[in-house]
């Protein structure tokens, strides 16, 4: 399996092991930073998440661990390019009778934003780029075995210590096995955090998606509580919470799940 990570991926994975933080910023703001998916800070969350009633007959479980190291990279005086990857590595069951277990990687998403230095006039912070759905699902039933692309964007405002906004991308297929369905998706995350000055975080957010071939929903909604903290040199945010799909496809998750993070942070 570990033969399938790209270079990039393991050469962060290794990073986020090995190098301690450099620069002793305080909780509050590496917390507020956090709240800011495009933030000139490189972190590397390892996600877990938890989903349960898959398939036909709601007998099926998924756990899935999602790394997404997140790089800023100058380009000029006034712009930042922002690389976020998700690698999920998946253990299911049951997601259809007959179906067995399966474990192994999913389809990787690189995002890469644009993004200015500098807010607006009037506070908004954005980024906008492309997304690649990259083919790396180790069994056919971890992944779309379909190449995919689109744009995305992120925009959000903070005002003292709450940050809103928004996260969007529009991923269609482009080529793969041809016995796989067309992907053609849309995908909204909604999101609002309170950043205390102990580094501790409160987020409510929703990641629906809307397959444009099914014309059906994806919607879990999340309540999360985190903490910033330091372990010896590294600074950490641990969290956790509740997720509720509002809304599910035939076949996907429902009901309740649940979502644990780790995120290692390298503040420039």
């Amino acid at each position: 399996m570990m033969n399938r990570l790209p270079p990039c991926v393991a050469a962060l994975a290794l990073l986020a092991f090995t190098r301690p933080a450099l620069a002793q910023q305080s909780a509050e703001d590496l917390a507020k930073q956090l709240a800011n998916p495009i933030a000139s800070l490189i972190s590397v969350p390892f996600q877990f998440n938890w989903d349960d009633d898959i398939g036909p007959v709601d007998g099926g479980e998924r756990l899935t661990l999602n790394i997404q190291p997140v790089i800023p990279i100058d380009i000029s005086e006034d712009w930042n390019l922002i690389s976020r990857t998700i690698l999920p590595l998946i253990d299911q069951e049951d997601i259809f009778p007959g179906a067995g277990d399966q474990f192994g990687t999913g389809d990787i998403v690189q995002s890469l934003f644009f993004s200015p230095k500098a807010p607006t006039d009037s506070g908004w912070i954005w980024g906008a780029g492309p997304v690649i759905l990259v083919p790396t699902a180790s069994d056919d039933l971890l992944g779309a075995d379909r190449w995919g692309l689109g744009p995305t964007a992120v925009a959000l405002k903070q005002e003292g210590p709450i940050t809103f906004g928004g996260l969007a991308n529009h991923i269609v297929s482009l080529g793969g096995s041809s016995s796989k369905a067309d992907i053609n998706a849309t995908f909204l995350q909604p999101f609002m955090t309170y950043a205390t000055p102990t580094g501790w975080s409160y987020t409510l957010q929703a990641e629906a998606t809307y397959d444009w071939e099914s014309e059906q929903w994806s919607v879990p909604a999340g309540a999360f509580v985190s903490k910033v903290t330091r372990i010896g040199n590294q600074a950490v945010q641990f969290g956790a919470g509740p997720r509720y799909y509002l809304s599910s496809t035939d076949g996907g998750p429902e009901g309740w799940g649940f979502r644990a993070v780790v995120v290692l942070l390298f503040p420039r």
